[in-house]
């Protein structure tokens, strides 16, 4: 596994060890691609490699492969999506075709392929300097949204309502210093329509025959903009029928548009009075626990079909399916409200105490520096809980968020 940063990741390297499959980490293991302690913990071993390096990375892995053969690679994140679809065809491995995989990396590329498969998708134009950001706004037009084309995380993704909000926030990228899974921000972004609507993502998995499974349509909350901070999902979304089976279609669609040929994938999209608009499409397990939110409301489990599928063995053979648990399940991720850093999480022990939260964890400890609310760099927690409708998890996830106060 190629640098497993995500939780959807991370998740996968203890469910093939379930397997009982032997997993080698691929990672920098410094910065912000420093393994977390579970992590190391759960896997077999840790090749330590330039993993921005495709070079150094095939090289790595290729030698390993020599000595004890690898059954499959598979990306711990989205950013690694490309390198790992290289690294497989290196080791001639089944992934992702190398010719098309971008697709599901460049949001530039993606957005051109499912154009030209005559689906909805935003208004767009790729910029690079001021001048070009300038122009692609007279095409796009206002409100629109600046998205760099390879990152991940919402980081740097903003809505401008006026020209000069659009060139501050294209300045905020190109001064950014802070370097994300060790690489400066790319100053290549798109501008594109704003699309009106709730925010949903779709989650499913294809097989080798192309048949195309959506597991779950889940509820993105996001918080105010003009920054998209994803402050929840809720498992699965509260849609009547019609607008489900117009999701499904679409989402198919999509999936077909960039070439995702097997495995997983995440598709983001935002539900319009004309149908489903894509946001954007990963050929990868989704972050965010998400994974457990299906698990729990579904009893699929994805990182199963995702080791499933590299292999080439059946679902069921690999456990995928189980009995569903919950009705309904949802996450609640917390802010600093505008603070900097906090003295105590006011509410916490009560929360952790419901009978109906499953899961907490605290990501920054008191007094630590906690960045501005703009992208998922800045939440403090999470809280992960169960409810009987969709409609409950909505009320216990503003419940939730009313419970925990930083001081």
């Amino acid at each position: 596994m190629v640098e497993p940063a995500s939780s959807g990741g991370a998740t996968l390297i203890g469910v093939a060890a379930e397997m009982g499959l032997r997993v080698v980490v691929a990672t920098a293991d410094s910065g912000d691609r420093r393994l977390s302690d579970a992590v190391r913990a759960a896997a077999d071993s840790v090749l330590t490699v330039e993993t921005n390096d495709q070079a150094a990375l095939e090289a790595a892995v290729l030698e390993l492969h020599r000595a004890e053969p690898f059954e499959a690679v598979l990306p711990g994140s989205d950013i690694y999506v490309t390198a790992t679809a290289r690294v497989a065809a290196a080791l001639d491995l089944p992934g992702l075709p190398v010719a098309t995989v971008d697709r599901v990396r460049d949001k530039s590329v993606m957005r051109a392929a499912v154009a030209e498969a005559g689906l909805r998708t935003p208004r767009f134009a790729q910029a690079t300097t001021d001048a070009e950001v300038r122009a692609a706004a007279e095409r796009v037009g206002f409100p629109c949204v600046l998205k760099p084309v390879a990152c991940s995380g919402s980081i740097h993704v903003s809505r401008a309502d006026d020209l000069d909000q659009l060139t501050a926030a294209f300045q905020r990228l190109v001064t950014d210093a802070e370097p994300d899974m060790g690489k400066l921000h790319e100053h290549r972004v798109l501008v594109e329509e704003y699309v009106q609507g709730p925010e949903f993502s779709a989650d499913g998995y294809v097989l080798e025959s192309g048949e195309v499974t959506v597991v779950a349509l889940s509820r993105t909350l996001l918080g105010p903009e003009p920054d998209f901070v994803e402050l929840g999902h809720l498992t699965p979304a509260l849609v009547d029928d019609a607008t489900l089976k117009d999701v499904e279609a679409y989402v198919g669609d999509v999936v077909r548009a960039v070439g995702i040929t097997s495995g997983p994938f995440h598709c983001e999209l935002r539900v319009t009075a004309d149908g489903p608009v894509l946001i954007e499409i990963g050929a990868r397990l989704p972050g965010d626990r998400i994974v457990e939110l299906l698990r729990l409301v579904t009893g699929v489990s994805l990182p199963r079909v995702a080791v499933a599928t590299a292999l080439g063995v059946g679902l069921e053979a690999a456990g995928a399916f189980a009995r569903p648990q919950a009705a309904s399940a949802g996450i609640r991720f917390f802010t600093a409200a505008g603070r900097s850093s906090y003295r105590e999480l006011t509410g916490w022990p009560e929360l952790e105490a419901l009978p109906e939260v499953t899961e907490t964890a605290v990501y920054f400890a008191p007094g630590e520096t906690i960045p501005g609310v703009e992208d998922c760099r800045s939440r403090l927690g999470h809280a992960l809980f169960t409810a009987d409708s969709p409609q409950g998890a909505l009320d216990r996830w503003q419940a939730l968020g009313d419970l925990v106060v930083p001081a």
